[in-house]
């Protein structure tokens, strides 16, 4: 349903005046590349995990396929159109099909909106439904988000709710246009572990119920193999390694990924005893990506090829790209 095509992302970097002045008579723009190349596909009823440090271009990813922000290059295909073309009312109805659950609930809803009035709003706005067949609706998301009963919450306001019941109205304002592109970014990390697979148990039966494909964002990668379908490591603007979520945490490829998967506290997911891969260095500038590896600086199995070559992503396995010059293979080439 989703296919994302060698898409780039660029920001033009905002400097002072004379700075610009200077770049202007050298005829030089200087840009932030916060997505370098990124490619892959989403299917209904699937959810897609991403994850990688702050910075790396998760919530940009995220900006893009809502369409919030426009590819400076590649195309982001949504059933088949190309979502960077769609204008007037074609983008209007696409964006009631592409919804979106922030991070912070109690930030996401205006305080002065009842229960009703704040999943009611996407129906207001589209201006279908008369007010009789919005309270149905509403009713209807609120039961799906598990809100139940309709009376006790209806009338009541962000404040008088609980953190996990203020994202559950989150969750059915989202869905209450019936999308089938949900994008998740960090939904339950502002909430009390004990509640939080209450609500990843939620997106995993509204994603297969709904038949939507469900992108889902975090840090957290016990959280994303316990829900994902196929999860994604992004550094520096670029997926480095995707597959599904056994493979990726327990036969990792790329040293980011390992040492992503050794920081996680968890004791499941280091009980194996393998050596531990701690990252040195800083992140990469993003004004000045290296044209090879942008990961080689803070890689302990970098070699004369990866300052030289940029890798690209390859299928290693069934389902498990890589992109690493010296693991999973031979270098591929720009064509494959």
């Amino acid at each position: 349903m989703i296919e994302v095509q060698q898409v780039r992302k660029l920001f033009p970097v905002k400097e002072g005046l004379l700075k610009t002045l200077i770049s202007a008579i050298r005829s030089e723009k200087r840009y932030v590349r916060a997505i370098n190349g990124v490619s892959f596909t989403m299917q209904r009823g699937e959810i897609m995990g991403l994850a990688g440090e702050s910075g790396c271009g998760k919530t940009t990813t995220a900006m893009l396929l809502l369409r919030l922000y426009s590819p400076t290059q590649g195309k982001i295909l949504f059933e088949g159109k190309d979502i960077g073309s769609l204008k007037g009312r074609e983008l209007a109805s696409f964006r009631s099909k592409a919804q979106l659950i922030f991070q912070d609930p109690y930030e996401s809803l205006n305080p002065r909106f009842t229960v009703r009035r704040a999943i009611e709003e996407p129906l207001i706005v589209n201006r279908v439904w008369s007010r009789v067949e919005r309270l149905e609706k509403v009713k209807q998301a609120m039961e799906m988000a598990k809100l139940t009963p309709f009376a006790a919450f209806l009338n009541k306001y962000p404040h008088e709710l609980s953190g996990g019941e203020r994202q559950r109205v989150c969750i059915a304002r989202a869905i209450v246009l019936e999308p089938i592109l949900l994008v998740a970014d960090e939904a339950v990390s502002m909430l009390d572990v004990s509640i939080r697979a209450g609500i990843l148990n939620l997106l995993r039966e509204l994603t297969e119920e709904m038949q939507m494909a469900t992108l889902y964002i975090s840090h957290d990668l016990s959280l994303l193999g316990s829900i994902c379908d196929k999860t994604a490591i992004m550094y520096a603007g670029e997926i480095v390694e995707m597959g599904k979520p056994e493979v990726i945490v327990h036969s990792p490829l790329h040293p980011y990924t390992k040492a992503l998967i050794a920081a996680v506290p968890v004791p499941e997911f280091n009980k194996r005893k393998s050596k531990r891969v701690l990252l040195t260095g800083e992140p990469p500038d993003l004004i000045n990506v290296p044209r090879s590896c942008s990961f080689q600086p803070r890689c302990e199995l970098a070699e004369d090829i990866c300052r030289r070559q940029r890798p690209q992503l390859c299928e290693v396995g069934e389902g498990h790209y890589v992109s690493c010059n010296v693991v999973g293979g031979l270098p591929c080439r720009e064509d494959t």
